[in-house]
């Protein structure tokens, strides 16, 4: 379900959406700590050049979006729900990266934890809550990352600081400003303050805080505010970080007894995935369909005021169909608004969706003009 939105959302908004929220640890500036001079070009460079491969850490998730308030009478193991939950609520995990292919990510709740473990072309998904694994086996040449990729990738509910930085960065056009802010603080590490913000005032989003770690260029926190509000809408941060290579032992995974196991084989790129235990089966990508619609989707405007739009084909039954929808939406003309601090999507009456960091407005004459 996640997934499938993203494919609607802004370019802008993706990678802060992806993660199911983002941390909101917003910048304290600091004036006591002293750091070279540094231009907005020179810190984007620092990013660029980071080399840091090794690392682990503690990462926070909070938001705060101003999004409806769940009913308690939604159906636990709804995709739908699971979806809003990752918007919506606090998450904690810890990290361990040892190069591009080795990664841990555990995802702490009050009720379950969540394991993601990649070593090589073996990954695994577990779920204390219902006590279920997922293994996938990687084949092919496209099983390895790809050469020289020192970015860290984490899994789940939880994202480092440095992909949603990369995704920011990547998107800087002429319609951003980009500046230096107040040296800060962030996991006790000294860092410079790289603020983006956007040229138009038709948009929802107010500015963009990285911190840029100032010995090794690698982001710490990454901080979304949106217009009139004071506090991060969405952001993410380190607050417990070590740059020593983690212990091997920690990217083997068993299973604990008793648990489901569910296994694949998945060769990248084919769009077929097969399970070891029926060599001949091949089975259609679960994606197929999620790729197919994918190319209904098609944008208007550009940068910070990107509104993507997809037919009512594209829309999951489950959304479509769901008392949520209903809960989390508010009557407008034209048909119902979800509104957040960051985002508005609008559902038309004709089953059409429009989705963009803007006023509704701005989507209503998007819809009126398809």
């Amino acid at each position: 379900m996640a997934r499938k939105w993203l494919r609607w959302l802004p370019a802008a908004i993706v990678p802060v959406v992806v993660v199911g929220g983002a941390m909101a640890f917003p910048l304290q500036a600091e004036a006591d700590i002293q750091l070279p001079n540094k231009s907005p070009a020179e810190v984007l460079a620092m990013i660029g050049n980071s080399t840091v491969r090794d690392f682990s850490g503690t990462v926070e998730q909070t938001s705060q979006l101003g999004l409806p308030q769940i009913p308690s009478s939604m159906d636990p193991g709804s995709s739908t729900l699971s979806a809003l939950d990752a918007l919506t609520s606090n998450h904690t995990a810890r990290i361990y990266v040892d190069g591009p292919q080795k990664v841990r990510v555990q995802v702490m709740t009050s009720l379950a934890e969540q394991d993601f473990v990649r070593n090589g072309s073996d990954i695994w998904a577990y779920n204390s809550k219902d006590n279920t694994a997922t293994h996938t086996i990687l084949s092919g040449t496209g099983a390895g990352a790809k050469s020289g990729s020192a970015k860290p990738h984490g899994s789940g509910k939880a994202t480092t600081p440095a992909q949603l930085a990369e995704r920011f960065i990547t998107a800087v056009t002429p319609s951003t400003s980009v500046t230096v802010g107040k040296n800060t603080k962030v996991a006790g590490r000294s860092a410079y303050d790289l603020v983006l913000r956007p040229r138009t005032s038709t948009t929802l989003v107010g500015s963009v805080s990285i911190a840029v770690d100032a010995k090794t260029g690698l982001p710490l926190s990454v901080a979304v505010m949106a217009k009139g509000q004071k506090d991060a809408a969405l952001s993410v941060a380190f607050t417990q970080l070590s740059l020593q290579t983690p212990s091997a032992s920690l990217f083997t995974f068993s299973p604990p007894s008793g648990a489901k196991v569910t296994e694949h084989t998945v060769s990248p790129g084919t769009g077929h995935r097969t399970t070891p235990k029926h060599p001949g089966a091949v089975t259609p990508d679960p994606d197929a369909k999620a790729k197919a619609n994918a190319k209904q989707v098609s944008t208007t405007g550009s940068g910070w005021s990107t509104i993507v739009s997809a037919p009512a084909s594209a829309l999951p039954s489950e959304l479509t169909g769901s008392s949520l929808l209903s809960s989390a939406t508010t009557k407008v003309t034209g048909g119902r608004l979800l509104s957040t601090s960051l985002l508005n999507v609008l559902f038309t009456t004709d089953g059409r969706v429009f989705a963009g960091s803007v006023p509704l407005a701005q989507l209503q004459a998007a819809a009126n003009a398809k």
